[in-house]
């Protein structure tokens, strides 16, 4: 399997709340990684993965809370991978594309939340917390 696990992350997620188990899936590994290893240095457990199956398998071994998912993945797109976990982990588009058309599909499919690359911490943060019912 082509996914990667991180190491237990540290503390630094804050007050009661426990670090979330996210998994992060891009086609681009460098991509994949630098974003898993920044949430980790904020306080979450992480898990990379560069494909859909791969996705897949990895997050039935690491049961993530919430995957964030690359739309433009090659062979299985970011939409199928959403359809096959949802009820399984929140779901977080992360896409450079932001017309219309696009921000319906993912709510159709099920998506809970979308962001536009390039990513910010701060946008994230706030959508993390929003995930789980809290104040960023």
């Amino acid at each position: 399997m082509n996914a990667t696990a991180t190491a237990p992350p540290p503390r630094e997620v804050g007050g009661d709340r426990p670090p979330l188990r996210i998994l992060v899936v891009d086609d681009l590994r460098d991509a994949a990684d630098s974003l898993a290893f920044l949430l980790q240095l904020v306080g979450h457990e992480t898990c990379a993965a560069y494909d859909g199956p791969t996705a897949l398998r990895a997050a039935a071994s690491f049961r993530p809370d919430v995957a964030l998912l690359d739309i433009s993945l090659p062979g299985m797109d970011g939409y199928e991978v959403a359809r096959r976990l949802r009820g399984t982990a929140r779901l977080v588009a992360v896409s450079g594309f932001g017309h219309e058309e696009h921000r319906r599909r993912c709510l159709e499919v099920g998506f809970d939340s979308l962001l536009l690359k390039p990513l910010y911490l701060d946008e994230l943060r706030e959508v993390l917390a929003a995930l789980r019912g809290v104040s960023p």
